[in-house]
């Protein structure tokens, strides 16, 4: 039992027994459906003076001599919201870290960032944080030490503007493929294709079995790198299908560009004869979406801007009705050559090579600063389903590549025709048989079709500005590293 002395003072700690009374009051607050309204529904709904119950968890307390002052957030906004208690003990037991429920009054706030801030009548701890044992303080974290507490990360301003930007991202992007007609078709996770045939999968075997290739599904299977072969097969039927799922490479990579699972937005669409169809696809997809982040969560844009001087102009140019540069693989390698002497690339550009980080780098961010298209890659270097142009010694595809995660998309045209497909198969030593599924759609009502793929976290590695892509993602999995 609470003492009497502390039960005077409208500081509580909560029990469902002591505060079934407060907390059956607080219904009123309640959205329709039965949950507290968030903060961000306060701030934006709620009309001054008027009483309101919210929810979170603190981010700061500060006590004066006849004031305090906390922050709490719930996730839902950029900031939080002050609260502000007209009695210093009623911030008694409040610490960094611990979930509060409170109850006061929503008034204009005289700072410039935030509309508004509470008034505090109730304060009410749900659950104590040891400010001696909390990891987030309110001080700067370096992004490896959030890494090494992924578990509580998602507190953290950062990582928390990330979520929702990442939440808003997927929203943008449904939204542009539903507006444009777009069906959405769930591709397999365990699959028994490698897609683009690196070899980089992940395998799967059940307990007890020696030979993966005879276990549970009687043949080797793995996870899948690449949605694409089963999109094809739903384009066959469907003109526009798009996927949004995860992937998985095992990759031994320790750079800040790769992940071991990662989500993949790919598309696939029938009829389509010309590569500059796909472009004008790309490049709206990533306008559209960049444009519905402007129009929705603006506040979490500005916040890494601020960090990112760049950023800002970069958000700008994308969603700008100016086209985006389009230039060949082999104008790519000539601005390369010529740039070679002042830059002194670590891999010297050469015709037939594929583009390495440095050179794409240079490309997007000092050459054009901003998005630009290479195509027509040379076939050697490339997967066995894209369709060679005319001569053979290239294939109609492209990269779009921008400043920050460097190569943002690929994609290409399609090989359409039966007997080239089954030659290039054979030509690559892909299995025999292993892909006569794929390989027949080109018999039955076969079309010119193409499609591309876009890595996720890349996308929100650009409009972040953030160095490393295991800040993007929610768990970041990669060589060496499998927390929880």
């Amino acid at each position: 039992m609470l003492s009497a002395s502390l039960i005077r003072i409208p500081l509580r700690i909560c029990h469902p027994q002591i505060c079934a009374r407060w907390l059956s009051g607080a219904a009123k607050d309640k959205t329709q459906l039965g949950l507290v309204p968030t903060l961000h529904s306060t701030i934006k709904t709620g009309t001054s003076g008027s009483e309101v119950t919210v929810s979170g968890w603190v981010r700061s307390v500060r006590v004066q001599k006849r004031l305090a002052f906390a922050e709490i957030s719930d996730g839902s906004t950029l900031r939080g919201i002050q609260i502000i208690m007209d009695d210093p003990q009623m911030a008694a037991g409040l610490s960094t870290g611990c979930s509060v429920e409170i109850k006061g009054r929503l008034t204009e706030s005289p700072g410039r960032e935030q509309s508004k801030e509470i008034q505090a009548i109730d304060v009410c701890i749900i659950g104590s944080a040891d400010p001696e044992t909390y990891p987030l303080q309110k001080k700067r974290h370096t992004m490896e030490f959030l890494r090494e507490i992924g578990h509580i990360r998602p507190r953290s301003q950062t990582i928390s503007a990330v979520t929702r930007l990442r939440d808003h991202t997927e929203m943008g992007l449904h939204k542009f493929f539903h507006d444009n007609e777009f069906v959405r078709i769930h591709t397999p996770t365990i699959t028994t294709n490698d897609c683009e045939g690196g070899g980089e999968t992940f395998q799967l075997a059940t307990p007890g079995t020696e030979n993966p290739a005879s276990d549970f599904f009687g043949k080797k299977v793995n996870l899948t790198v690449s949605g694409q072969l089963h999109l094809e097969v739903y384009s066959n039927a469907f003109k526009r299908v798009y996927n949004f799922n995860q992937a998985f490479r095992a990759e031994p990579s320790q750079t800040g560009r790769h992940l071991s699972e990662f989500w993949m937005v790919e598309a696939e669409c029938a009829f389509v004869r010309k590569l500059e169809q796909l472009l004008s696809v790309e490049e709206q997809m990533i306008r559209s979406t960049t444009q519905y982040l402007l129009d929705n969560a603006g506040n979490e844009l500005d916040f890494f801007a601020q960090k990112h001087e760049a950023l800002a102009k970069l958000v700008q140019r994308i969603v700008s009705s100016e086209p985006y540069v389009r230039i060949t693989y082999t104008e790519a390698i000539d601005i390369l050559q010529k740039a070679d002497a002042s830059q002194k690339f670590v891999f010297k550009p050469q015709w037939g090579q594929g583009l390495q980080s440095e050179h794409e780098r240079y490309l997007a961010t000092k050459h054009f600063d901003g998005p630009v298209f290479v195509t027509d890659y040379p076939a050697e270097i490339k997967p066995f389903y894209m369709l060679p142009n005319p001569g053979g010694k290239t294939v109609a595809c492209m990269d779009l590549l921008v400043p920050g995660p460097c190569e943002l998309l690929g994609g290409s045209l399609r090989e359409h025709d039966f007997g080239r497909i089954k030659d290039k198969i054979k030509a690559f030593g892909i299995e025999k048989g292993s892909l006569d599924w794929y390989t027949s759609l080109r018999r039955y009502g076969t079309t010119p079709h193409g499609g591309f793929g876009m890595g996720f976290e890349r996308y929100i590695q650009m409009v972040t500005g953030l160095e490393s892509i295991r800040d993007i993602i929610p768990f970041p999995r990669h060589s060496g590293r499998c927390l929880y």
